[in-house]
């Protein structure tokens, strides 16, 4: 009787969808972590935990991936890439980094993809149990509280990539001074002439999204410089979120100047905005971004922007993670680190002073938003 019902639980389970490390944990009524040890044979896990964490996955059918697992403990260092980018510019040039540096090292690196609001602790756990030694985690999961949680529950080594969560004890990192980069691109358009200066900030759940706004404001202080609320517009470092942050500030009564946006992306939604309304770039309105993606020089005019070096931040990361990796199977101590890579700011076509004429607004007629010029 007990075999049967069994058959048919698992078979209705796959049905609806293969078992996940999470269902196992829930049947059992253990953490994830719990289970992955059971998976891995680790000997720090009591005889009974292990028979109820054996059975759940008896009953679910759940099939942990073994062949992936036994390299974990061959020569080959297996490691993870967890990413959940909405920029397609960032992430490309992050994976071409990454795997140019995992190649060199005769390292495997699996690249899976998750949704941070949804499922990034699940993917997190599905990684560990399929025996990755450690996770690359690019922006936003470098700034989630869930998946580093995870990771440092499975005692898992990480690198955060343009992050601020550096408090994790597993969790070593490779950034820039975003800071420093925003206040320095401020700082550009304000020698330039402009003083009224409009900004779209990124993924507030991002703390490079908070650095670069504090950049900018800080700027334009120091400057002696208005920074009045209605010139910050919310992003999401998407080109969507863009052209929602251009329609926003281009519709002020009195236009911005210059606009400067946390990402290339939202810099080239906000060069197409202006370009629907008329305005001429520069000539009429500055813009400039943040990343130096490949996105910057495929439009018109190109971006001038601040050149994050992704492809070598991707590297680093790469190399801190084997060396945390290699001083554990030797059996010593790697302490976690953050390495602060230099910007450059990078002027191309896109910035100009301003005209030395009366300043331009958008006006409405007709439900259309018109340009006029003095």
């Amino acid at each position: 009787m007990k075999q049967k019902q069994t058959r048919r639980q698992r078979n209705t389970h796959r049905n609806n969808k293969m078992p996940t490390i999470s269902d196992v944990a829930r049947r059992a009524g253990v953490s994830p972590m719990t289970v992955s040890r059971v998976i891995n044979g680790e000997s720090n896990v009591r005889a009974s935990t292990r028979e109820v964490v054996n059975t759940a996955i008896e009953e679910l059918g759940y099939t942990p991936n073994r062949a992936a697992r036994s390299l974990a403990g061959a020569n080959q260092i297996n490691i993870g890439l967890l990413y959940s980018n909405p920029s397609a510019a960032y992430l490309s040039e992050f994976l071409v980094g990454g795997l140019e540096q995992a190649g060199r090292h005769n390292v495997q690196l699996s690249v899976e993809k998750c949704d941070v609001e949804l499922d990034a602790e699940e993917v997190a756990y599905r990684l560990v149990s399929r025996g990755m030694e450690g996770i690359l985690l690019p922006p936003p999961l470098s700034d989630s509280p869930q998946v580093l949680d995870a990771l440092e529950s499975s005692d898992t080594p990480a690198v955060a990539i343009a992050s601020g969560q550096l408090q994790k004890k597993n969790v070593s990192a490779v950034s820039i001074d975003d800071y420093r980069a925003a206040h320095a691109m401020t700082r550009h358009l304000i020698s330039l002439g402009h003083q009224r200066i409009g900004f779209i900030v990124g993924d507030t759940n991002q703390v490079a999204s908070e650095r670069r706004l504090s950049g900018y404001r800080d700027a334009l202080h120091e400057a002696g410089l208005p920074a009045p609320e209605e010139l910050v517009a919310p992003g999401l470092f998407t080109y969507r979120s863009g052209l929602d942050a251009a329609e926003q500030l281009l519709g002020l009564e009195t236009i911005p100047t210059a606009i400067f946006a946390s990402n290339d992306d939202m810099a080239a939604a906000t060069v197409a905005v202006a370009h629907r309304y008329g305005l001429d770039v520069p000539g009429d309105l500055s813009v400039c971004g943040f990343d130096d993606t490949a996105l910057a020089t495929t439009i018109w005019p190109e971006l001038t922007t601040i050149h994050q070096p992704i492809i070598e931040m991707s590297r680093a990361a790469v190399d801190l993670l084997i060396k945390k990796i290699r001083a554990r199977r030797a059996g010593t101590k790697d302490e976690c680190r953050h390495l602060l890579l230099d910007f450059t700011l990078v002027r191309r076509q896109s910035d100009a002073p301003p005209r030395r004429r009366p300043p331009i607004t958008v006006m409405k007629t007709s439900g259309e938003k018109q340009t006029s010029k003095s």
